[in-house]
């Protein structure tokens, strides 16, 4: 089993960075990608950013490309969420996600809250 907390969630003003960390425990060996996803009030959750734990290749949201950088630090089972030039539309709850794609198995944190405003 997996677990995942996430932190580093807050107010932050326009233009301002935050980054967002992921512990994780449990058996990481399954675990073949590590994402974060946001939802906004009244929208669907999206992918914001994503790391195999194989090769570290990585994959961003239009959106926040070249403004956010995923990463992870196999020694403390911590993925990071670095996000820098932050605008009032990355205003969301941000979840960690883990993927366990040979059983199909989905693990998820509680979320943390982001909110960019002046």
């Amino acid at each position: 089993q997996v677990q995942l907390v996430e932190s580093g969630g807050g107010l932050v003003q326009p233009g301002g960075s935050l980054r967002l960390s992921c512990a994780v425990s449990g058996s990481m060996f399954r675990i073949d990608a590590m994402g974060w996803y946001r939802q906004a009030p009244g929208k669907q959750r999206e992918l914001v950013a994503r790391i195999t734990t194989s090769g570290g290749s990585t994959q961003y949201a239009d959106s926040v490309k070249g403004r956010f950088t995923i990463s992870g630090d196999n020694a403390k089972n911590t993925v990071y969420l670095q996000m820098n030039s932050l605008k009032p539309e990355d205003t969301a709850d941000y979840y960690c996600n883990a993927d366990d794609l040979s059983n199909l198995r989905f693990y998820w944190g509680q979320g943390t809250q982001v909110t960019v405003s002046s």
